[in-house]
């Protein structure tokens, strides 16, 4: 059947080669061509369905992967929207939170560690949390390193509850890492410093590869500011958190 569709004509069987394939076929008796021909075409349609019906799942499934990593990446506001086709503007915000930790002495931890042993401390460290801030009305926007970066009042606003929600999700991640134990380092107590800030901000999709969902504004440098200017204690099991006057 293929050659018979070849451009080239010389490439085609002859009709005496057909003949030929077809006695062989058919074990040396007789038949009708034109059936002969029918039936290889309709089992070369159902072998193209088959094939056609595989490849259309296979799709499914992969654009269910794509639509599930985007949806992790973004709010699922922001990810219909772009999933969608629909275009995904930068929106103001007048109240939110927003909420910047990183661990005190994660030098000094990371200089003891072998680079294994960092990436399963913060895995640990970041499975906990993210455990832990499902219980509120919040998003986590992301980690860098050892910083953690979480807001509360957008994408879907929630009036006066923001400063609220994340505040007392600090106080519950102050307390989880009261009992959270280093791995390679038991005795050694994760110490966390947490900076807040209350205003307004902008956010939206910056890239299209890799599309992330960033917050723009003083409220974000406060609160940064906030977190890194913050002393940690000694003493085990103490850590710092520094609230603005505005949150």
């Amino acid at each position: 059947m293929k050659r018979a569709w070849a451009e080239t004509p010389v490439m085609r069987p002859s009709f005496e080669e057909i003949h030929q394939q077809l006695r062989t076929l058919n074990q040396g008796k007789k038949i009708n061509i034109v059936d002969h021909m029918f039936k290889i075409m309709e089992k070369y349609s159902a072998d193209l369905e088959d094939q056609v019906r595989e490849r259309t799942e296979e799709l499914e499934t992969e654009k269910k992967k794509t639509e599930l990593l985007i949806a992790r990446m973004l709010p699922p506001v922001v990810a219909e929207s772009l999933m969608s086709g629909k275009p995904v503007c930068p929106e103001a915000f007048d109240e939110v939170t927003i909420y910047f930790s990183d661990i005190v002495g994660f030098t000094t931890i990371s200089a003891l560690s072998t680079p294994l042993q960092v990436v399963d401390l913060l895995n640990d460290l970041y499975t906990m949390f993210d455990a832990t801030i499902d219980y509120y009305d919040v998003y986590k926007v992301e980690t860098i390193g050892d910083a953690y970066m979480v807001v509360s009042g957008l994408p879907t606003k929630n009036g006066r509850l923001h400063a609220g929600e994340i505040s007392t999700m600090a106080l519950d991640l102050l307390s989880q890492c009261g009992t959270f134990v280093i791995r390679h380092m038991p005795d050694m107590p994760l110490r966390l410093r947490i900076g807040l800030h209350s205003g307004s901000c902008v956010a939206g999709v910056v890239g299209l590869t890799m599309p992330r969902y960033c917050l723009f504004g003083d409220t974000v440098n406060t609160a940064s500011r906030m977190e890194s200017t913050g002393a940690g204690i000694a003493q085990t099991h103490q850590s710092h958190c520094f609230f603005s006057n505005a949150t």
